[in-house]
């Protein structure tokens, strides 16, 4: 895997017992020992923490860590695969704007991480020096409910809600702003709203893309060497595609 991120240690099989406290996962290993590792994920998790399920860790030798697992990958269907660390879509992003590998946003000469805007908000990247400065948000997406749609969110978000009013902000101020979904998952070929779970953040997407906020996504490719960002998938601004 020439770009994205790779797991530093060879990752280990297992079977999920329990996702709880949000950022607490219980394994069986597939050599019999219960593990508990961390889970790099805040959120609803529809369709991926099911007891069962089978996982891959990541092994760490740091002594300082309390917990030496980590939960990288998830089985599906077909032999399908989903990442569930919420913040390595940023560091994709990161990486592929710096490489300019993103259509539309590969023209800027500086990237930014973590600028502050609105309020009391940082949005995720400031590109700037080609043109009126882009304001750039990235979702993480993992939730799949039928065929081959990837949908966000899977819970009610206000904070992603507050973010799309931000963006038309920046928009309504000049600049451009831009809402990317990058979708965690192997199985997914096409994006939508999942407005029945969040119609606030329906409502407020619409509002945000009348008032000029571009939306794209982007797929990734996972195995368990890592995961990378790949190509734009369509993106359907009705849920119903």
């Amino acid at each position: 895997m020439a770009r994205g991120m790779k797991f530093d240690n060879p990752l280990i099989r297992g079977r999920l017992l329990q996702r709880y406290k949000r950022f607490l996962a219980d394994v069986m290993l597939d050599d019999g020992r219960e593990v508990t590792a961390h889970c790099a994920n805040p959120g609803a998790m529809l369709g991926l923490k099911a007891p069962g399920d089978v996982v891959w860790l990541e092994p760490s030798d740091n002594p300082k860590r309390k917990l030496r697992y980590s939960w990288r990958l998830v089985e599906l269907e077909g032999g399908h695969l989903a990442g569930i660390d919420t913040s390595l879509p940023n560091r994709l992003v990161g990486e592929a704007l710096a490489e300019r590998r993103i259509g539309g946003l590969g023209e800027y000469e500086t990237v930014r991480p973590e600028v502050k805007y609105g309020t009391g908000s940082r949005v995720d990247f400031l590109l700037t020096g080609g043109g009126a400065d882009v304001y750039v948000e990235v979702k993480n997406v993992h939730l799949r409910r039928e065929g081959d749609w990837a949908e966000f969110p899977d819970c009610v978000t206000q904070r992603g809600a507050k973010h799309l009013r931000e963006l038309a902000e920046m928009v309504a101020l000049g600049h451009r702003a831009v809402m990317l979904y990058v979708v965690q998952r192997s199985d997914c070929g096409r994006f939508r709203l999942a407005s029945d779970l969040d119609p606030a953040y329906a409502a407020g997407f619409a509002a945000a893309r009348a008032a000029g906020v571009e939306a794209m996504a982007y797929g990734t490719t996972l195995d368990r060497e890592g995961i990378s960002l790949a190509g734009p998938i369509p993106l359907f601004e009705s849920d119903q595609g």
